[in-house]
């Protein structure tokens, strides 16, 4: 028997919609309702998750300085096969244009489930898709962000991808 969840990925992956009011292809996924047994932490929770929105509109818009402003740093990123340590002014235009991004035209989440949250730390499992100008799908790919709050500020510190 096939899960849902499962199911979900698999439709996402695919291109299909599996429910009403579910993302078009190619737009992102709304984050999820907090769940019960994150309550406590909804204020927080909603905080990463508009870090999450405000990386994937910067990310997609090129805007590197909107981009790198989702972050807090170090940042550490886990893809790959390598750890890369990132610090303001890694990220450079050339990024969108070469490698693993050379026919990407924007990305989308798929999934952005909470998985622990605290006062001042939130660990999000996420799926998101990369998409070619014509709307055709890339690649999706699993995540975990770690998103933190230093000095009263929401950031990204870390994620975990299977992406290239």
């Amino acid at each position: 028997m096939v899960s849902r969840r499962d199911a979900i990925i698999a439709a996402g992956a695919a291109g299909v919609s599996l429910a009403a009011g579910s993302p078009a292809l190619g737009q992102s996924a709304a984050a999820p309702p907090v769940k019960p047994e994150h309550a406590k932490f909804a204020a927080e929770i909603a905080a990463a998750q508009e870090r999450l929105d405000a990386f994937m509109t910067a990310f997609n818009a090129r805007d590197l300085a909107a981009f790198e402003a989702t972050f807090n740093f170090p940042h550490v990123r886990f893809a790959s096969g390598k750890v890369t340590v990132i610090n303001p002014g890694f990220h450079k235009p050339e990024m969108f244009t070469t490698g693993a991004l050379t026919d990407w035209d924007h990305s989308a989440w798929q999934r952005r489930d909470v998985i622990h949250a605290g006062a001042d730390k939130v660990h999000i499992d996420t799926r998101f898709s990369r998409f070619r100008k014509d709307g055709s799908v890339i690649g999706g790919f699993d995540s975990i962000y770690i998103v933190t709050r230093q000095d009263g500020r929401w950031g990204i510190q870390g994620r975990s991808s299977f992406a290239p």
